[in-house]
């Protein structure tokens, strides 16, 4: 090996470590954008390795937001332009929450006449954490049935009927539940209760949730 192959693997090993070591995902693909190399910042994003990233589409990992952005790119490669592009992506973390960010893709090649590789970097712009639902909040079975029949627009003496309780019973039930949700009448106890999961959203009549019962 001569003097300047020996360079040329210097620099190369050189370059592979800065890659690696740098904290901006980062990843070359082919011109079809399967990845090629990744550093350990691209592949965390994906929730895996580098080495699982090889072989993998860049924009299956990282779903682009307007087709028509990739078919311009892919266009320009055809035509061998050199020019930088821009593609905004969305994809979801390993927490699971949606991220939305930019990839940019600048040719890079030994030579004009290669076909070159794509030397793509992701920048993250923000994200959205999943919507979900609320824990039901914990009820004794009777206050959950008292609360179903308020929201089904039951009175007080009604809910005892059906319930088996005396009407004071029924009142001291639905006063232990306001007090515990800071509710200021009967209406804001029922939506506490649908808010809290403890009632069972689209449902009539109305019904508490089994896993919200003590």
């Amino acid at each position: 090996m001569d003097a300047g192959q020996v360079d040329a693997v210097v620099w190369r090993n050189r370059a592979l470590t800065l890659f690696d070591r740098v904290s901006v995902p980062v990843a070359v693909c082919d011109v079809y954008g399967r990845v090629v190399l990744a550093n350990p910042a691209m592949a965390a994003e994906c929730g895996t390795t580098p080495g699982r990233l090889r072989g993998r589409d860049v924009l299956e990992l990282f779903r682009p937001q307007e087709s028509t952005q990739v078919d311009r790119i892919a266009e320009a490669l055809r035509l061998r332009r050199r020019s930088r592009y821009q593609v905004s992506v969305r994809w979801h973390s390993p927490g699971g929450a949606e991220r939305y960010g930019e990839l940019t893709a600048d040719p890079v090649s030994d030579t004009v006449d290669e076909t070159p590789a794509l030397l793509v970097m992701l920048r993250v712009q923000g994200e959205r954490t999943p919507r979900r639902e609320p824990e039901p909040a914990p009820v004794t079975p009777v206050e959950g049935r008292v609360l179903a029949l308020l929201a089904g627009g039951a009175t007080t003496a009604r809910a005892a009927r059906e319930l088996g309780l005396s009407r004071d019973g029924v009142a001291y039930h639905l006063r232990r539940l306001s007090a515990r949700w800071g509710a200021a009448n009967r209406t804001e106890l029922v939506a506490r209760g649908y808010a809290l999961g403890v009632l069972v959203p689209g449902v009539w009549p109305p019904e508490p949730r089994g896993s919200a019962v003590e």
